[in-house]
């Protein structure tokens, strides 16, 4: 990889002719070129909402808490592999990619999800146009870290940096219109009712397969397995994506919020759950299984709060995911430190149990292959892994795509960020097909799971319209 370093010192009040100007001096090139110059602070879900107007492929990765986000406009270079070894296959691909690279200013960086399962989707189902796995190279990344944003531009073979440049700033302009205010910046109310068209599975199904797990994790057969819910909705008007975006930014601003647009449909939520991040050789990650429900009040959330931290249930659902993150770690971690005991974790609508992880490796190994290693945890899958897996495949009854499944970012100098894909739903148009899952244990009650399930639900549902049953 070619690093060439600005000058000290140098600065730009907009993208302008400089981005072009240092694209252009390192094309043509035989593999990709990227260039990085500081621009003005844009509006993320603003620009993610100008390339939506264009019908241009989107990503954004907004953690607002921090400060810190990632818009990707366009298509550069993709790594799309599909079954177990997309995570090496992307890896080695994206190392060879960057290693001849002539990079201009920071490194420019992939955005997208690698699946539950790596199976291909059917062309019909909603997951279609996301297919197994894809990790996209943008053409133009936005990138704000700590008050400062900067654009990256990159190219791979002939391209007309001038039309690169322009396109940066017919999409800043139109990002501009499309935000709102400083003052005004809360999304409007939502006044679509939303109608279910399908549950999979139905109510009475769910009943019958939270018994089936629950008897076969008391005849010892698994520790814990997953089952997830799938809900259709649709809308008499089209679905706000941007507006759902800032609901879910202003509702959920300690989660990761997310949108990935594909022909026309858009992936979006907002996951309280990294499943690891890389700095160099540092990583963290974190257990988070148990759920309860938040209280009216202070005093009835610490109530709440209490019952989580002592339910056994939940409690024994936690130590499964914990047990299972050290087993996959230690084997390639050089040191490994685990919170003696989980806390509370307080989202909107749901408190967690949490247990901080963090780690040190012996050299970089990569994002992708710690995320390989972690993936499935038993929080979306069960234990063991296998087992579990076998049963969801055989009961669950659809593809979960990207449900569940690692989403993030990756630079190319091997920092990066998975988290796990929760929270979250597919919005095409007027409908809007969500996911939720809940962890079955031995003495699960489907009653109980199925009302978990809803408030898991309620994030999405209450940030895209009003839910059936409050219309």
């Amino acid at each position: 990889m070619t690093a060439i370093h600005p000058a000290a010192g140098a600065t730009s009040s907009n993208a302008g002719d400089r981005l072009a100007d240092r694209l252009a001096r390192l094309l043509p090139a035989a593999g990709l070129a990227a260039a990085t110059v500081p621009v003005e602070a844009t509006d993320p879900i603003g620009l993610f909402a100008a390339a939506q107007e264009a019908g241009v492929e989107a990503a954004l990765w907004l953690r607002p808490t921090e400060g810190f986000a990632l818009v990707g406009v366009g298509r550069a270079w993709a790594a799309e592999g599909e079954g177990p070894g997309r995570f090496h296959d992307a890896e080695a691909a994206w190392r060879a990619l960057v290693r001849d690279a002539r990079l201009d200013g920071d490194a420019p960086a992939l955005l997208g999800g690698l699946g539950f399962s790596g199976r291909r989707p059917a062309a019909d189902d909603p997951w279609g146009p996301f297919g197994p796995s894809s990790l996209v190279l943008p053409e133009l990344l936005l990138t704000i870290r700590d008050g400062v944003a900067t654009v990256t531009g990159a190219a791979l073979g002939p391209v007309d940096p001038r039309a690169l440049e322009r396109r940066w700033d017919v999409l800043v302009a139109r990002a501009r219109e499309l935000t709102p205010p400083a003052a005004g910046m809360v999304a409007r109310p939502v006044f679509a009712p939303l109608r279910t068209d399908r549950e999979q599975p139905s109510r009475p199904a769910w009943h019958r397969l939270v018994g089936t797990m629950a008897g076969a994790v008391g005849r010892g057969r698994l520790d814990k397995v997953v089952l997830a819910r799938r809900v259709d909705l649709r809308s008499p008007v089209e679905l706000d994506v941007p507006n759902a975006l800032r609901r879910l930014a202003a509702s959920a601003p300690e989660s990761t919020i997310y949108a990935f647009r594909r022909d026309g449909r858009t992936f979006l939520g907002a996951t309280p759950e990294r499943l690891v991040r890389v700095e160099g050789r540092k990583f963290r990650t974190a257990a988070v299984a148990g759920t309860i429900r938040r209280g009216a009040d202070p005093a009835e959330d610490e109530a709440l709060g209490r019952e989580l931290l002592a339910s056994e249930k939940d409690r024994e659902e936690h130590a499964i995911v914990v047990a299972a993150i050290r087993e996959g770690l230690a084997p390639i971690a050089e040191t490994l430190v685990i919170a003696p005991a989980p806390v509370v974790m307080t989202l909107r609508h749901v408190q967690h149990l949490a247990t901080e992880i963090a780690g040190t490796l012996p050299d970089a190994a990569g994002l992708l292959v710690l995320g390989e290693r972690l993936h499935p945890t038993p929080a979306v899958g069960g234990a063991p892994r296998e087992a579990a897996l076998a049963m969801i495949d055989e009961h669950e009854g659809f593809d979960r795509g990207w449900y569940a499944g690692p989403i993030g970012w990756l630079g190319a100098d091997g920092d990066g960020e998975l988290c796990v894909a929760l929270r979250c739903g597919i919005v095409d148009r007027t409908r809007a097909t969500l996911f939720a899952g809940c962890g079955i244990v031995a003495d699960s009650d489907p009653a109980k799971e199925w009302e978990e399930s809803r408030i898991k639900l309620r994030a999405v549902v209450a940030a895209l319209g009003i839910p059936e049953d409050e219309a």
